[in-house]
């Protein structure tokens, strides 16, 4: 997400961010703290929950006991409301960020049910604005409406409100401090109305039938991917469940420095804290790690069951390859197309790392991501028109038929046909 930009090359536009980064840097030894707030210190890192909540959330990073009893507890819920049975195929979707770019999942999903072919999801996982759409695509199709909505209706003001620059310069002087450049306030009040409390109530129910919801934010002080268990806060009871459900959402689209982090409270060692949490994206920019991933690989030696078949559907809202585009020779446009260069890595590296995971845990990887071919101008992030294009163009390339990405862009495996072809010899044994 970005909260501004005046032509495609800021795109996904983060020259704001840039442009406070460096600022604060110059300003850095005059500025003080932006609030008091008090984090777990690193000691309690592993010890950290969620009060009245244990076990809805996990390190991204690091093998997680909680992820994996929620994964044997889901079989038997699974076979539990299905009459003892369980589905013959595991479902997996990933939904990655992409700011107004996540227009294309929303179509991509909704064009998918018009086909006729969209599975019931077993796991879903999603970070930044993959996260807003991870709760419908969760749903499924009775929330397709609603999920257009999201993304064809809304423009920038539905989504942040910029400080003013008198405010912002008020902060860089230790005047009046501010945590970002926007407030999120409008996203918030969004989210009540979309993400209402019946429809967290739904996602329980599903919770309780074997389904998996997981949202990733990042821990700022951790410097840490945070796997939140969705389903199992909406299960909890607890009543402040629907409120941190939607600051979790919050937090996982909110860009440092654009947007403001969200405070969660924990307790660790018998303490209270407050972690910071913000967007996803700055530690993967799509989740399925190993330790999301693997217990639900490991069912049949987890509880003694037969294997079954397992496809892992991929959603990434943005292009994948290299876009060429002209540069201003100005600080803030070759900073942001620097940032944007490395984000585009980031993200390609992550669907190459769950490639791999895919390929060990034995499930079917089918990518999708916006074709090359789309070029469509907008003038904001939340271009109103361009979204509306863009949702238009996956609903239609879903509702035809779409042909998933069998591999990471620009990876062709190598096959023994091909390996052979190539020998120098042709024919001759290959020799050790």
């Amino acid at each position: 997400m970005s909260i501004t930009s005046e032509n495609r090359s800021l795109r996904p536009g983060r020259w704001l961010l840039v442009a406070c980064t460096v600022t604060l840097a110059v300003f850095l030894q005059g500025c003080a703290a932006l609030m008091v707030y008090h984090p777990p210190p690193a000691n309690l890192e592993d010890r950290v929950e969620i009060p009245r909540m244990p076990g809805v959330r996990a390190w991204g990073d690091v093998y997680s006991e909680s992820l994996e009893k929620s994964a044997i507890e889901s079989i038997r819920q699974e076979k539990a409301a299905n009459h003892g049975k369980l589905e013959p195929v595991v479902y997996g979707l990933a939904l990655s960020g992409g700011g107004g770019d996540g227009a294309f999942g929303a179509g991509l999903l909704c064009g998918w049910t018009e086909a006729g072919t969209r599975p019931r999801f077993k796991l879903v996982t999603g970070v930044s604005t993959g996260a807003l759409i991870a709760p419908f695509a969760f749903l499924g199709k009775a929330y397709d409406a609603r999920l257009k909505e999201a993304y064809t209706t809304i423009s920038d003001r539905d989504i942040y409100k910029a400080h003013k620059p008198l405010a912002i310069i008020l902060s860089l002087a230790n005047v009046r401090p501010l945590p970002s450049m926007a407030s999120t306030r409008p996203l918030a009040e969004l989210l009540k109305k979309l993400i209402d409390d019946q429809m967290i109530q739904e996602i329980a129910r599903e919770h309780l039938k074997g389904r998996r919801l997981l949202v990733g934010t990042t821990q700022m002080d951790a410097q840490r991917l945070v796997i939140w268990n969705m389903g199992a806060i909406a299960a909890s009871g607890d009543p402040r469940a629907p409120e941190l459900f939607r600051k979790i959402l919050l937090a996982s689209a909110s860009i440092p420095a654009a947007f403001p982090p969200q405070y969660i409270t924990v307790e660790a060692g018998g303490q209270k804290f407050e972690e910071m949490h913000s967007d996803g994206g700055v530690m993967a920019e799509v989740m399925l790690y190993e330790n999301a991933l693997k217990p639900f690989s490991m069912e049949q030696h987890l509880l003694n069951i037969a294997p079954r078949s397992r496809k892992l559907y991929l959603i990434r809202n943005q292009q994948a390859l290299p876009e060429w585009q002209y540069v201003k020779p100005q600080l803030k446009y070759i900073a942001s197309r620097g940032i944007d260069s490395l984000l585009k890595s980031q993200g390609l590296g992550d669907l190459y790392r769950l490639y791999v995971y895919a390929q060990r845990d034995e499930f079917d990887y089918n990518l999708a991501f916006i074709p090359a071919d789309f070029q469509a101008e907008h003038t904001s992030e939340f271009d109103t028109a361009y979204m509306n294009k863009l949702f238009d163009l996956a609903y239609n390339l879903a509702r035809s038929g779409y042909k998933w990405h069998k591999y990471p862009p620009g990876f062709s495996p190598s096959t023994k046909a091909t390996r052979e072809s190539q020998r120098p010899d042709k024919g001759a044994p290959a020799k050790d």
